[in-house]
């Protein structure tokens, strides 16, 4: 007789909160050294978006709209590996627009070549960090990523 493996929902929740929290806690800190290292090589260190303060809810925010999305795809797509193949480095792309448009503008004081650098690195470590943990915490339907 076949056995039936079902995890109650509680468990589930518990895991996805636990998984999603390491990784915001892995994504905050790479981003510090991210911040860190960017300041090192020439952005100044008053340039407010290379400090924690305004980092941090960024990169926490990241991460919370990244898993709505996976969320949304993972829901109503019927291949969704395949639609996370696309959407995530398109999205990873579209999202660095409002940086190159700071170079571009420096409508932020203190911004250079270096501290947008930076934040566009900020960028992949919130995805880096944030695919992997959305396929611990939501693995239904997304097959060989």
């Amino acid at each position: 007789m076949a056995s039936v493996n079902v995890q109650h929902p509680v468990a589930v929740g518990r895991r996805r909160l636990v998984v999603l929290a390491a990784a915001a806690v892995v994504a905050v800190v790479l981003n510090y050294l991210v911040a860190f290292g960017a300041v090192a090589l020439g952005a100044d260190e008053s340039f407010r978006p290379l400090t924690a303060p305004v980092f941090m809810p960024f990169t926490l925010i990241g991460l919370a709209a990244g898993f709505a999305g996976w969320t949304a795809v993972v829901r109503r797509s019927a291949r969704p590996a395949a639609v996370l193949r696309v959407l995530v480095p398109v999205v990873l792309v579209l999202s660095m627009i409002p940086d190159l448009l700071l170079l571009a503008t420096k409508f932020i004081p203190d911004t250079s070549g270096t501290a947008v650098a930076g934040l566009m690195v900020m960028h992949v470590v919130v995805t880096a960090v944030g695919v992997p943990a959305y396929r611990l915490a939501r693995p239904e339907n997304v097959r060989a990523m």
